[in-house]
């Protein structure tokens, strides 16, 4: 068989006037758009007398697509449901041709295209010749007949572990002595080819089974959220096997203009994914909120999963409201599976949002105790969710392959957009934030130190208290197999107070700091009392308390001014407002301790209480002999009720099942407009009902009916959300049988 060829030969184009000189063609970012490709492409007159159709010519082109077939078995891909061939890079696949008549090889030649966008080239891999070969060799492209009958061979195709994932048209095009005759476009030829972390010649490849089990094909997964004291999980339906996602996670790629000769690359990928999930700047898929308001959306704690979401996106193109952080992660999770990258959501707890850039969070007092707003910017997050993705960094030294950090929540301009990442968690844990991309602010965000500096009234600032410890305190994922935490702190940060995780501080700081630090500022010694406080656990709509213990280790006698202040909080640290302002004075005696309660009543949070039910609570007491400041902050989160979930009855694919959602209302206030969201994969389309009213100490009850389409272990996911009431969760595992043999 001669070379195909060349495609520059083969596809002649219309070069748009608008171009400039610098490019011979328009970017070719679209998947989705694509050119005509000539059925008869001729390179000599065709004598008299001569039938192109006396050549070799091909009937039909088989692509062995069902879900039992060999292909999506063998490439993992017989999840999803979609109608079209969906094989992984790197590794054979199975097609069939069926021609006119038998084939002979010593005077036909034909060769199998693949093409992908417009202006296909084939030193850019939007145009693939794929050459017949006596034997496949791994690494590179090529086609082997291994069975041959009548007039219909099969050829065993093996990918390029390198090259582009989308979605490719096949052609199948033949040599004649006058030119070239190649298939019309046939949409059932399309093929999908994915990342491969089955492959170990793929830039993703994940030698453990079970976590390729876990990280690429398990379509639920866990979102850890609350705060450190009161660890929350709830579930959440990626979905990446759903009808429409794979094509929606591609068109994501299309609305970041992301160059189709970039889409082979996991680190391209995943950074111009992070930009892409949220709609800050880029009319994304996620419109962020943070104030509480959802009237013209769905407030984030409704989502159950990720197939809404997507869907809608690509249906409009327009925003979906509302997301916070762990929308934007699950949306990403669904996004990074679905296509073949190993993905995973990581929740971070005491989370620093280091506004400016010196790797340090700094709170700022007034001589009085009392936080100063308009000097404090940089923020603390009960806790924040953002994405890993596996995959080597070929940009990097050696060593910092593996899991890297990518954040599409917007917190930051990264590069003239809000995104973050892939930043190295190796590069991270040894303060190595020279790399690319982001470091420093992942750093910051797991192991920066606070500093409480009192600012005075001539305008220096003095160094009262850093706290080394508050900041990433502890980092989880879900356990693999399981719906239990996975503690990863460990692959962030070496352990609080060794040298080595000082020695990491101290090297992110060199690389990584943008700016000098306040020149007028200066550390204080020690001091001779220490101060810490507890919130006592507590459910929404009760009294609690908190109290503040304070320690005298020296032999002198000190009295203190203290003063506690309650502010109502987004996760996100952010005050909405102070619901509680408590002085108090305390007298220490020479060593020992005092112990101070202070009551909080339901009726001071609950008229202001935002979603999360998350409550700060800032103590400051200033030494009045020395001056010396003491300061501690915690955050409490406020138990939330939970609906249950109930399956009467059989549970066998394809027959009616029967799933009853109850909930009772523990306020002392009916709840209004109250929507209730079901979303069970494998078992139903996700479905809401609005529920006008929920008086107090009632209980609302819906019963909806389903016809499982999975066996197995499968999951029932449902949330409550009103203006009243919001993160409230349930969620049942059930064992669906297979449909009996008749």
């Amino acid at each position: 068989m001669s070379e195909p060829m060349h495609a520059d030969k083969e596809k002649k184009k219309t070069i748009p006037p608008s171009l400039s000189g610098r490019r011979a063609l328009p970017a070719n970012i679209s998947n989705a758009e694509e050119d005509e490709v000539p059925v008869m492409e001729m390179t000599a007159l065709v004598p008299r007398g001569v039938n192109l159709k006396d050549f070799l010519e091909v009937n039909e082109v088989h692509m062995f697509k069902g879900d039992r077939d060999v292909n999506k078995q063998e490439h993992h891909t017989d999840k999803y449901y979609h109608p079209k061939l969906i094989v992984r890079r790197g590794q054979p696949f199975l097609i069939q041709i069926d021609f006119n008549r038998p084939y002979n090889p010593e005077k036909d030649q034909f060769w199998v295209e693949y093409l992908i966008g417009r202006y296909p080239q084939q030193n850019k891999g939007t145009y693939i010749p794929i050459p017949l070969v006596e034997e496949l060799q791994s690494g590179t492209w090529g086609a082997k007949i291994t069975w041959k009958e009548d007039s219909s061979i099969r050829l065993s195709i093996m990918s390029a572990p390198t090259c582009i994932v989308g979605k490719f048209r096949l052609y199948v095009a033949v040599l004649t002595p006058y030119g070239i005759l190649r298939t019309k476009r046939n949409p059932e030829t399309d093929t999908y080819i994915l990342f491969n972390p089955w492959c170990p010649e793929d830039s993703v490849f994940l030698d453990d089974k079970k976590e390729r089990e876990e990280y690429v094909l398990n379509d639920l997964g866990v979102v850890f959220h609350g705060d450190i004291n009161n660890i929350k999980s709830r579930s959440w339906n990626y979905g990446q096997f759903e009808e429409g996602i794979l094509d929606a996670c591609l068109h994501l790629m299309d609305r970041a203009k992301l160059d189709l000769s970039g889409r082979g690359n996991p680190v391209k990928i995943s950074r111009v994914g992070s930009a892409v999930i949220n709609a800050k700047d880029d009319e994304g898929v996620v419109a962020g909120s943070w104030d509480n308001v959802y009237a013209y959306g769905v407030a984030p704690s409704a989502w159950t999963g990720s197939v809404d979401i997507l869907l809608e996106y690509h249906s409009s193109g327009t925003p979906v409201r509302y997301g916070q952080c762990w929308v934007f992660a699950g949306v990403f999770n669904t996004f990074l599976r679905c296509i073949g990258i190993p993905g995973r959501i990581v929740t971070n707890y005491s989370s620093a949002h280091d506004n400016d850039a010196n790797i340090q969070l700094d709170v700022f007092v007034d001589e009085e105790g009392k936080v100063d707003p308009k000097l404090t910017k940089d923020s603390i997050w009960n806790y924040h969710c953002w994405n890993e993705a596996w995959m080597t960094r070929p940009d990097l030294p050696v060593g910092f392959g593996g899991w890297q950090v990518v954040d599409s929540t917007p917190q930051e301009n990264s590069d003239g957009m809000y995104r973050c990442g892939p930043a190295s968690v190796q590069a991270i844990k040894h303060g190595h934030v020279c790399f690319q991309f982001d470091a420093p602010f992942v750093f910051a965000e797991v192991n920066s130190d606070i500093v409480y500096s009192k600012a005075m009234k001539d305008g220096t600032r003095v160094i009262e208290h850093i706290d080394k410890t508050h900041i990433g305190k502890l980092i989880l994922t879900k356990e693999i197999g399981s719906d239990g935490t996975k503690d990863i702190t460990e692959q962030y940060k070496f352990q609080e107070g060794t040298e080595e995780e000082r020695l990491a501080l101290e090297t992110a700081l060199m690389y990584g700091i943008k700016k000098q630090a306040t020149q007028d500022t200066m550390e204080q010694a020690g001091t001779d009392v220490d101060m810490d406080f507890q919130v006592e656990n507590a459910t929404l709509g009760s009294d609690f308390k908190v109290t503040v213990t304070f320690r005298n280790n020296s032999h002198n006698r000190y009295t203190a001014t203290a003063y506690l202040s309650g502010n109502i909080v987004f996760y996100t640290g952010v005050t909405k407002n102070e619901f509680k302002s408590h002085t108090f004075d305390v007298t220490l005696e020479p060593l020992a301790s005092k112990i101070s309660e202070v009551l909080i009543k339901s009726g001071e949070y609950m008229s202001q209480l935002l979603e999360q039910a998350s409550l700060h609570f800032f103590v400051t007491a200033r030494l009045n002999e020395t001056k010396k400041i003491l300061a501690k902050q915690k955050t409490s989160v406020l138990q939330i009720p939970k609906l249950h979930i109930k399956v009467p009855g059989q549970k066998v694919v394809g027959k009616e099942m029967s799933v009853i959602v109850e909930f009772t209302n523990p306020l002392n206030q009916k709840l209004v407009n109250v929507l209730v969201r079901l979303d069970g994969p494998g078992l139903l389309r996700t479905t809401t009902k609005m529920f006008r009213e929920i008086p107090k100490n009632s209980t609302l009850n819906w019963e909806e009916k389903c016809f499982p389409r999975q066996a197995g272990v499968r999951k029932l996911i449902a949330s409550l959300n009103c203006d009243a009431l919001r993160h409230v969760y349930g969620e049942l595992d059930l064992e669906v049988e297979r449909k009996p043999f008749v």
